[in-house]
């Protein structure tokens, strides 16, 4: 993989530079260097109010790039200029001087693992460091995790809908917004649990499988057999060059007389697209079949070809349907199938693959799933990655601590209140191995254990009421991940992030990844936390002096 992990922090690099970011993070970081306050130790932490689309979960996804953004974070000559251009011409030019110095080599982070199955108000970064580098970094952070993580929990939830046996492809770079988050999608939706990629360069800088066929475009783009060329085709293994077009022909007729079709229905550019293709890619024969009709057409030119190159030794792989009731027609197609492998004494024929690919969303797999059809693979493009039924997941990067006294932003909006102070997160599990609590404490507690009873206060409309419990175990949530400018651990493949998220997913509670109504999962304050957040809002601690900006 370290190929493809140079390419990714490549990609990195030029798709997030530092100017990457909303003008107001220069004006705040020029009024605390104005004021002197720059250098101030400062704590933030990124996290989401609500789960995203009515669901019990979301997965926590942008981790790499965000550390591969830190590692590399300086602005260049030409960057500091541009800013002196968009900046107030009286803006005391050492604040230049002092950007061209600027980097992360002080800025410190802790993370939950990429992958991680993550709720509500869990903090899933800690962003320390001098007070105006981490104010600089927050869109840039928020850009970074925001999107990949709502399409890396959207095709968990696809993953979910379909099942372990079907495969899953994702084909939404034509639909995505921009390039940028095409490529983002593609990496993201194989770590929530898809397993092909149509995006070839998905596939060069994250080594996720790709695959892809034709378009309806190549089948109406030929009219006649005389447009196939060349004509001939050589054994498997390169023996003898054998006349395609007259071998597809005659078990074309063998096909139509088993299943009782006529030939006078078989659409000669269909052949002709098939036969064409077939000679370029014998071993990798997959055409859309309903162009123009099923059944009369699509279907009968597919097995005459397919049965053609079993002859010749090469092993076609099966077709795609694009429209219509897709569950039908499988079972239409596989009873076919089944029927030319016993007539043609072909036993591979009747296990050709079958993909369906027409505008599949979670509600449409769902469907899948309840009603009777022999689709193998789909393919997802446009509610998977456009996220049509969340359009964000609505991280937000708040101060919770500056010079080491507790911050805390209050609101009118009890929602869009934060919690104050540097804390350490707690997963408490079950005996079953399922998480059942998050616990958010104070950096300095002691840590919840397996088998003491705790008491805890869950984050909901009424925060006065206290629980206890009892873990059976016990797990920190995050980690350092960068320290001193560098990066603390190994960045995680695509790969290696899609194997934590399958097996965080399988821990989970069935009421917690339930896709319709589930269950609410807990997360709880500490004691000490509580009464911290009660003080500020009562105006009895010194984090009283909390923000009142959005």
């Amino acid at each position: 993989m370290a190929s493809s992990e140079g390419n990714e922090a490549g990609s990195v690099l030029n798709r997030v530079p530092p100017l990457l970011t909303d003008l107001y993070q220069f004006t705040m970081a020029y009024a605390y260097w104005r004021a002197g306050r720059h250098n101030e130790p400062a704590v933030f932490e990124l996290f989401f109010r609500d789960n995203p689309f009515g669901g019990g979960f979301s997965l926590f996804a942008g981790l790499s790039d965000c550390l591969m953004f830190l590692q590399n974070f300086s602005f260049s000559d030409d960057d500091v200029q541009y800013l002196r251009s968009v900046l107030p011409a009286d803006t005391d030019a050492g604040f230049f001087s002092y950007l061209k110095e600027l980097d992360c080599s002080c800025v410190s982070v802790s993370a939950v693992p990429e992958g991680s199955v993550v709720f509500a108000r869990v903090p899933l970064l800690e962003v320390s460091g001098p007070l105006a580098v981490v104010q600089l970094l927050e869109t840039s952070l928020l850009c970074l995790v925001n999107y990949a993580s709502l399409v890396c929990s959207n095709a968990a939830r696809f993953r979910l809908a379909a099942g372990p046996r079907r495969r899953l492809m994702e084909m939404g770079l034509r639909r995505a917004q921009g390039p940028d988050g095409g490529l983002t999608a593609s990496r993201y939706t194989y770590i929530g649990g898809f397993d092909l990629t149509s995006n070839a360069l998905a596939g060069r800088l994250y080594g996720i499988p790709v695959a892809g066929t034709m378009a309806h475009s190549y089948v109406t783009s030929f009219s006649s057999l005389e447009e196939v060329w060349p004509q001939t085709l050589k054994t498997c293994g390169g023996g003898d060059s054998i006349d395609f077009i007259c071998l597809v022909k005659g078990l074309l007729g063998r096909v139509c007389q088993l299943l009782g079709s006529k030939t006078s229905l078989i659409r000669e550019g269909e052949l002709a697209a098939f036969l064409s293709y077939a000679i370029a890619y014998p071993q990798n024969f997959l055409p859309v079949i309903d162009s123009y009709n099923v059944c009369c057409s699509g279907l009968l030119c597919f097995c005459a070809v397919a049965l053609a190159l079993f002859e010749l030794q090469y092993r076609p792989l099966g077709v795609r349907l694009d429209s219509g009731d897709l569950c039908r027609q499988s079972l239409d197609v596989r009873r076919v199938f089944r029927e030319c492998s016993k007539h043609f004494s072909v036993p591979q024929f009747e296990s050709l693959i079958i993909v369906g690919t027409n505008s599949i969303s979670e509600q449409s797999l769902s469907d899948l799933n309840k009603k009777n059809n022999e689709i193998d693979v789909v393919g997802v493009g446009t509610h998977l990655v456009t996220c049509t039924r969340q359009p964000s997941l609505g991280c937000v990067y708040k101060l919770v601590e500056v010079r080491g006294c507790p911050r805390m932003k209050l609101s009118e909006d009890p929602e869009k209140s934060t919690l104050p102070g540097r804390k350490a997160v707690y997963r408490l599990l079950d005996a079953d191995g399922h998480p059942q609590m998050d616990v958010l404490c104070l950096c300095d507690e002691t840590p919840p254990a397996a088998g003491v009873e705790l008491q805890c206060f869950p984050l909901l409309e009424n925060s006065t009421l206290q629980c206890s419990i009892t873990p059976a175990q016990v797990s920190s949530l995050r980690m350092q991940v960068f320290s001193c400018g560098q990066i603390t651990l190994p960045l995680n493949s695509a790969s290696e992030s899609r194997e934590r998220a399958q097996i965080s997913l399988q821990m989970l509670n069935p009421h917690h990844k339930r896709l319709q109504e589930p269950h609410d999962y807990t997360v709880a304050l500490s004691e000490r936390l509580h009464s911290l957040v009660f003080d500020i809002k009562k105006g009895n601690s010194k984090g009283s002096n909390f923000l009142l900006s959005n």
